[in-house]
């Protein structure tokens, strides 16, 4: 009896002195017995355990910022390749009707969160007519009218539907008023600001379409870059403390620099129909309008109790999370192309 105690203290002491080498595995165990045997056996009284020490955590930030460099170095190359290869334009429309999707989802359900019900049917119905007209749009003058005309036709008849289905359902004034705006608003935010990325991609012939968008997209990613680095190393002065406490003015200063330095990049890389007077300009009010975006969203987010709008895509959130600063500044790019490249059209 006494040989058989023995063994199976001598066990434990050295099981426990395999596993003191792991913290985790060490405040796992009874730090009464583990002292008790360990001094008994191995001599680890020496080791003089905190009883206040608690087990190493990870970085957050770094595995953020592993998770975003790991997401972007796959969509990236996907992305780039819908909009330099003629025959991936369907590539670069299916991407964008499910940013869309995905978009429009996360708005409604921020508005679920403040007990608001946007009829979902109807927003998905408004936003695929929407997306319809976009992909068919042309910068044509002579046809352009055209499209404009269908746009305000299905807002009407959304905003007519929508009211009507409340009104069927029985809804008092405060709900019929919330579901009624959240539902229309989020096919305005989403689809009809976003649409215009898609009308730039097929609208335009495949060369200059190449242009604008990566012109878009290196200025816009560029500008956020330069503002998240600035901000983390310099910033000290608050933006907007009471929407998004993380962005300051150095950021800001930042990112405006990277958008200027990438538009003169874009210019004498690859955009050279597009002059430094006008490239410039064009990427400070870009960024500009790709803060308040971002400002938008953060507000948004706030509003309704939620760090991030979903998270399907690691490190960046939801699909809002990154089409923030997109979407406001989707129409400056196709009308600012619209009519300073109406000669240059299919």
């Amino acid at each position: 009896m006494q040989r058989e105690s023995f063994r199976s203290s001598f066990n434990r002491a050295t099981t426990i002195s395999y596993l003191g080498l792991c913290r985790y595995f060490r405040l796992s165990i009874s730090r009464k017995v583990l002292r008790r045997d360990a001094e008994r056996f191995c001599g680890f009284g020496a080791l003089d355990i905190d009883p206040q020490s608690k087990p190493r955590q990870r970085n957050p930030k770094k595995n953020i910022l592993m998770s975003r460099l790991v997401t972007a170095a796959i969509a990236l190359p996907i992305l780039i390749a819908s909009i330099l290869v003629p025959w991936l334009q369907p590539l670069f429309v299916a991407l964008a009707a499910a940013a869309f999707i995905f978009g429009l989802y996360e708005f409604y359900a921020l508005a679920r969160k403040k007990d608001m019900k946007p009829d979902v049917a109807a927003g998905f119905l408004g936003g695929a007519a929407l997306f319809t007209i976009f992909y068919f749009a042309t910068p044509d003058p002579t046809l352009s009218r055209l499209d404009v005309q269908t746009i305000l036709l299905v807002l009407i008849v959304l905003t007519a539907g929508t009211l009507i289905a409340a009104m069927l359902r029985g809804a008092q004034f405060d709900k019929m008023m919330n579901a009624s705006g959240a539902t229309i608003l989020g096919v305005l935010y989403v689809v009809l600001l976003g649409g215009h990325l898609v009308a730039v991609r097929t609208g335009f012939a495949q060369t200059l379409s190449a242009h604008l968008l990566s012109f878009f997209f290196l200025v816009l990613m560029g500008a956020d870059t330069g503002a998240y680095y600035t901000g983390r190393a310099i910033g000290k002065h608050k933006l907007a403390p009471k929407i998004s406490p993380g962005k300051t003015w150095e950021g800001v200063v930042g990112g405006v620099v990277a958008a200027l330095v990438l538009a003169t990049v874009a210019h004498f890389w690859f955009f050279r129909e597009l002059p430094l007077k006008w490239a410039l300009p064009l990427a400070a009010v870009m960024t500009v309008l790709g803060i308040f975006g971002d400002l938008t969203e953060s507000a948004l987010k706030r509003g309704a109790g939620a760090k991030d709008a979903a998270k399907i895509l690691p490190g960046h959130g939801g699909a809002l999370d990154r089409l923030d600063s997109l979407l406001f500044n989707a129409p400056l790019i196709y009308y600012f192309a619209h009519f300073y490249f109406s000669t240059r059209l299919p």
